[in-house]
């Protein structure tokens, strides 16, 4: 009788190590999606990059595939996550402004910086002191901050002073900056980053804000432009967030998700401004070829518009405090870090 009950226990604990060894072992693969166009550098280097991250940190039990084209639009990243429509997506954090507020610190006006490897950072560090958890419904896995907008003209004279830029009419990308420029009482045409070329090349308007210069490159509108004023604090940037479906976050082991916390976080948000800071470093050359002027933005005409911006960073200020984020402290660190940090 104990021969049979010692056989029943050791097909029992064999049983049992046969299926946990099984769960070590489990393969997760993780449909990645990338909402910009499929030959962009999100969709066939950074997210790959980090994939391989992944693959090796897991020792392959978690993989990702990223499909042929994006699965929802831009505004929907992180609703798709949410929906099980994908596992994984980067989010442009504007598009969510009505569920996060802390991320949006490192979109307010004239705190930017060339540096988008400082800002990101900046931002990582930011969150992890100051800000609660935005993100219900999904794991975030990291933040990052693109290469800064700059203002670009489309005629023979470049943009200078305010009384320049109150003469122009002029494509803006919503929120911070088309806000600022009705402030100042110019013309604004106010339109996603994809509307660019279409409105800018039509000549609706004589002047364009919002766009880095990879990305006046990357939506060709380089042939209508003329001179870029550069400020010294850059006039915007914007921010991401990169996240994980809940669910399946629960189905990765403890020891996998350790890994994969480690490759991304501030090690992903490093590696994908860098990808962007690559790609304004070679736009600017071919500024040069194209014959797009660049000036430095007059001390005066600057420091008016940082007065005239004010109320955008106080906005945020007051939102964060509702909230429950110290805002003004996190303001303060994050423009502190960033001046820090910056090699640019």
């Amino acid at each position: 009788m104990h021969r049979f009950f010692r056989a029943g226990f050791v097909v029992m604990v064999c049983a049992a190590m046969v299926s946990l060894s099984a769960a070590a072992n489990a393969k997760t693969r993780l449909l990645v999606n990338c909402f910009w166009p499929p030959q962009h550098y999100m969709c066939k280097q950074v997210l790959p990059t980090w994939g391989e991250w992944v693959k090796e940190a897991t020792d392959g039990r978690v993989t990702i595939t990223i499909p042929p084209k994006s699965v929802a639009a831009p505004p929907e990243q992180w609703s798709s996550v949410e929906k099980g429509i994908a596992d994984a997506a980067p989010q442009f954090n504007g598009f969510v402004a009505n569920r996060v507020t802390g991320p949006l610190v490192a979109m307010n006006p004239f705190i930017a910086t060339a540096d988008a490897q400082a800002m990101s950072e900046a931002l990582w560090e930011t969150y992890q002191k100051f800000f609660p958890n935005e993100y219900e419904g999904v794991h975030l896995l990291s933040m990052w901050v693109i290469t800064p907008a700059e203002l670009f003209s489309q005629t023979d004279t470049p943009i200078n002073s305010i009384d320049e830029l109150k003469s122009r009419k002029i494509w803006a990308l919503p929120g911070t900056v088309a806000n600022l420029m009705k402030k100042v009482e110019a013309g604004v045409v106010a339109g996603p980053a994809v509307q660019a070329n279409e409105i800018i090349s039509r000549g609706v308007v004589d002047a364009h804000v919002g766009l880095s210069p990879t990305a006046v490159r990357d939506f060709q509108v380089v042939p209508y432009t003329k001179s870029m004023t550069r400020f010294r604090s850059r006039i915007y940037s914007t921010s991401f967030s990169f996240v994980l479906s809940e669910k399946k976050w629960a189905e990765i082991s403890p020891d996998d998700q350790k890994a994969i916390t480690a490759a991304s976080g501030p090690k992903f948000g490093r590696m994908a401004a860098k990808h962007w800071m690559d790609r304004d470093a070679s736009a600017l050359e071919e500024f040069k070829a194209a014959d797009i002027k660049i000036i430095d933005a007059d001390p005066a005409f600057e420091e008016a518009l940082i007065a005239q911006s004010t109320f955008l960073t106080e906005g945020w200020i007051k939102k964060a405090d509702a909230k429950g984020i110290d805002g003004q402290a996190a303001y303060d660190f994050y423009v502190k870090r960033v001046k820090e940090l910056s090699k640019l």
